[in-house]
């Protein structure tokens, strides 16, 4: 917030209370007016303008209410628990997010497309609205990934693709990682 008001930019606290960003984007939605909201996840250091890009092009699609990123997995986050997966439908729809490796490759064929899930989400004030007024869900729960909550209850997550990869910044490791990029 310091660093908000130093450069004139507006910021905003939200409660301590909230359990998601998407709780605190809603806190804030409901004080300001706008056709989309924009979240980009605090771990996510290495934002770029087409990542902002790619994700308002999706929510310029008719009857799109959520709306998010994937890239390619790089090989060394397949396996990583911290790199959340994505598998999406033909149209673009998100059909899981996880963290564990989806699809699996149950022939070991070596040929299955990993993407991984980027830390940016866009919303209508509706879909925050509905968000915030259904309960935790139990897929939330389970993978600690509260866009599950959307798809537990039928709320579509539209999922644009980019080829812009980052470093969602989890661990001492990833700092390291990040602090190396920015070098």
């Amino acid at each position: 917030m310091e660093v908000c008001r130093r450069h004139g930019w507006h910021a905003r606290m939200t409660s301590t209370a909230h359990r998601s960003g998407t709780d605190r984007v809603h806190e804030v939605a409901c004080g300001v007016e706008a056709d989309v909201y924009v979240n980009v996840q605090g771990d996510e250091p290495l934002t770029r303008p087409e990542h902002i890009s790619a994700l308002l092009s999706v929510m310029s699609l008719a009857d799109v209410q959520v709306g998010t990123l994937k890239t390619p997995c790089k090989t060394e986050d397949v396996n990583n628990p911290n790199a959340v997966k994505v598998v999406t439908a033909a149209d673009g729809r998100a059909l899981y997010f996880s963290r564990a490796t989806i699809p699996h490759d149950r022939d070991r064929s070596g040929t299955v497309r990993y993407f991984k899930h980027l830390g940016f989400y866009a919303y209508t004030r509706e879909a925050l609205d509905r968000f915030c007024s259904l309960p935790e869900s139990e897929l939330e729960r389970s993978e600690r990934l509260e866009q599950l909550r959307f798809l537990e209850n039928g709320i579509a997550i539209h999922v644009a693709e980019t080829p812009f990869d980052t470093v969602g910044v989890d661990t001492e490791a990833d700092v390291e990682r990040v602090k190396n990029l920015m070098i």
